[in-house]
């Protein structure tokens, strides 16, 4: 969820109902190397609790370094990625790459569990290769170094997000290992997670891409079935791009909420046009106006939303001011 697991993504899916939320992934090198923006990922407001913070590296000492940094800022769970696929991450020996290095990841995971006291989860995908079933090898030896818990999405790093996740794999993992495993991929229904639940043994579901602009997803999924009014839909949008103007800054903001408006915008909810039209306005403040102007009742919708945020509760850690402002 890189570009996506913002703050105000993850206090969104709190409102909605998450168990838990997790930060988009952050680099332990930019972590240790205390690069600005990547400081910025370690914001906690308190209603984002419980919170897993995601790091990914391939050196053991500095993910332990950047997993105390992780403990400090108040995470309740440390992540570790052995999942993403993404070349400008494996060809630096992290994300999947570690699945084909089992020694490199259990030391990495015995590092980071000895060096904090929270919780310690690693997310995997099912191998580099398709067809690939390195997860169930490794999954047990993980739990060995210190795992608490494993998140599975067993398609291969090869696969990326296409095709379907083979939840057989996670189901075989349960069998293999005597902590908490979580499943994820396609979790898009409520029928979809009671099947994987029922036929993996899996302890939870993880949502993804399907709340992506739609965290109405997150309470279908949990039995509550209502799709919003377009006033909620705009309301719910303009409140995500406020907190997100706080968070990165205007001009930050501006670009990375583009790709926000058609996963909002969609699903029939206005016309397609419409969506394109916003991504040409120069101003947050002119995209706030349109859809204000398209669904006017979402003004009254956007006023309980605020009244109902909790205020002044983030923890404001001792790093630069400008990874929080955005200047």
């Amino acid at each position: 969820m890189a570009g996506v697991s913002v703050q105000a993504f993850r206090r969104q899916g709190r409102r909605f109902g998450a168990g838990l939320v997790c930060s988009e992934m952050v680099s332990c090198a930019g972590l240790s190397h205390g690069n600005e923006r990547t400081l910025g990922y370690l914001r906690i407001a308190a209603d984002e609790h419980p919170l897993a913070v995601q790091i990914f590296g391939s050196e053991p000492e500095v993910m332990a370094e950047a997993a105390r940094m992780v403990e400090d800022a108040g995470a309740d769970l440390v992540d570790i990625n052995f999942g993403c696929p993404v070349r400008k991450v494996t060809k630096t020996g992290a994300g999947a790459t570690l699945l084909d290095e089992p020694d490199r990841a259990c030391r990495i995971v015995a590092a980071v569990a000895e060096a904090v006291d929270v919780p310690i989860s690693v997310k995997m995908r099912r191998g580099l290769e398709n067809g690939s079933r390195r997860c169930l090898a490794i999954g047990p030896k993980l739990v060995e170094a210190g795992a608490a818990t494993l998140t599975l999405h067993p398609r291969s790093a090869r696969q990326m997000y296409t095709g379907e996740a083979d939840h057989s794999l996670t189901a075989e993992l349960v069998e293999l290992v005597d902590v908490p495993v979580v499943a994820s991929g396609d979790i898009v229904s409520l029928a979809k997670a009671q099947s994987v639940l029922a036929t993996t043994g899996a302890e939870a579901v993880m949502v993804g891409r399907a709340a992506q602009g739609n965290p109405w997803a997150l309470r279908q999924i949990m039995g509550v079935d209502e799709e919003p009014s377009r006033e909620e839909v705009a309301a719910e949008l303009i409140l995500f791009i406020r907190e997100t103007a706080r968070e990165l800054g205007e001009h930050r903001a501006t670009g990375f909420l583009k790709k926000f408006y058609g996963w909002y915008l969609g699903r029939g909810r206005f016309p397609r046009p419409f969506k394109q039209e916003l991504t040409q306005l120069a101003s947050l403040a002119e995209v706030e106006q349109r859809l204000l102007a398209a669904a006017p009742g979402a003004r009254f919708v956007l006023e309980r939303l605020e009244d109902d945020l909790p205020q002044g509760d983030e923890i404001l850690l001792d790093l630069p001011i400008s990874v929080y402002g955005g200047g």
